[in-house]
């Protein structure tokens, strides 16, 4: 991945898919939270790419939120417990820097306060 961090399947190898057709599969668990041998295709292994990239941008931006008290994340969104004087303005400016690994990628994040 840009960041680094490395994406990996347990015991990759070409296998058959559920129609006949070729596949690529590797084990891991399945529906049945059992140990068992899963297929994949071009698009599952794009979307584990995408995803595993936001989460690397996610745990870079939070890194830059560290002076401010983090009580949950979810996906691409990170909750902040803080006194109401605190700048929203400046989290979503800190949220929109770009890690070095992907300088040249367009952050910007938007938040929202309640109480």
């Amino acid at each position: 991945l840009p960041s680094g961090r490395k994406l990996a399947y347990v015991k990759p190898k070409m296998g058959e898919n559920q129609f006949g057709g070729e596949s690529v599969t590797y084990e891991g668990t399945g529906t049945a939270k059992h140990w068992e041998r899963l297929e994949s295709y071009g698009p599952k292994f794009v979307e584990n790419i995408v995803q595993a990239i936001s989460r690397d941008i996610l745990a870079y931006s939070m890194r830059q939120l560290s002076e401010f008290k983090i009580v949950g994340h979810v996906h691409d969104e990170v909750i902040i417990e803080c006194d109401q004087d605190q700048d929203l303005e400046e989290i979503s400016t800190l949220m929109g820097i770009a890690p070095d690994w992907m300088s040249d990628i367009n952050l910007r994040a938007d938040g929202y306060e309640c109480s």
